[in-house]
Formats: structure tokens, C-alpha cells, sequence
């Protein structure tokens, strides 16, 4: 619905401020889908509270290091639990790096290789016993 100046001025000119702010958010939003997919986010949660933000990083298709050192060890299980669930039903990935690092990867990315855990199973940590992969 556009707002109308005429009734407001007299003029026999209408100006279509909706128009205008509509094609602006288009723009904007075009841009903004260029840019997911090409970022990497590193992000070490205090609390599990924080998966939510990992997880709508990932539905943007961003791929997210996490480091789960700073948490309890049920947290890190709670917060590997939710992310596994986030990214099966977005067809990503997860993949163990080193001791409480993990790397989620949204469908669109492809991560070749995998990281040796043989120096891993001898300095496990009580996080790495409950959460095994």
C-alpha cells in the first residue's frame, strides 16, 4: 500500500515510498545470500545456550570450528548432540580435529582428509571418553 503525498500537500504528483523501500530490501537481500557459504566462524561456547548460534551459522551455510574446552563436559556432549541434529537435517558434516575441536560443514562444503587421533587416544580427556567419535 503506498502512502500518497497529494492528499497530504495537494499535489497532483503521488511519490511511492514503498516502492522504493521494498526494492532496497531486495537488494540488500541479494547481496547478503552472495556472501553465505564463504565464511568460516571459530567459536568457543561457555554454555550451551551458545548452539543455537552455531546452528544458524551452519543454515547459513558457513562452515563453524568449534572448541568445546571451555565447557562442562555435559555441555560439550548437550551441545555435540545438537549440533549432530542440526547438521543431519541440513545434510552437513562433522569431523574431529583434535581434543574438543570440531569442524561442522554445511552440505555445500566438501572437507578431504582426515586428521590422525593416534596422539589423541593417549592424552584423551574426560570430555573426549564420553564424547567419542
Amino acid at each position: 500500500m503506498a502512502f500518497s503525498f497529494k492528499n497530504m500537500f495537494g499535489s497532483d504528483d503521488e511519490i511511492d515510498v514503498d516502492g522504493a523501500e521494498e526494492e532496497f530490501y531486495l537488494k540488500s537481500d541479494n547481496n547478503e545470500d552472495d556472501l553465505n557459504g564463504n565464511k568460516m566462524i571459530l567459536i568457543e561456547p561457555r554454555a550451551y545456550s551458545e548452539s543455537q548460534t552455531i546452528a544458524d551459522h551452519l543454515k547459513k551455510r558457513n562452515s563453524v570450528v568449534v572448541n568445546l574446552k571451555r565447557v562442562t563436559s555435559d555441555q560439550a556432549k548437550r551441545i555435540i548432540d545438537f549440533l549432530t541434529g542440526t547438521l543431519y537435517a541440513i545434510g552437513g558434516d562433522l569431523q574431529k580435529l583434535g581434543t574438543g575441536i570440531y569442524l561442522c560443514t554445511p552440505k555445500n562444503v566438501s572437507v578431504q582428509g582426515k586428521m590422525s587421533d593416534a596422539e589423541d587416544n593417549k592424552n584423551k580427556t574426560k570430555i573426549e571418553d564420553e564424547i567419542d567419535f
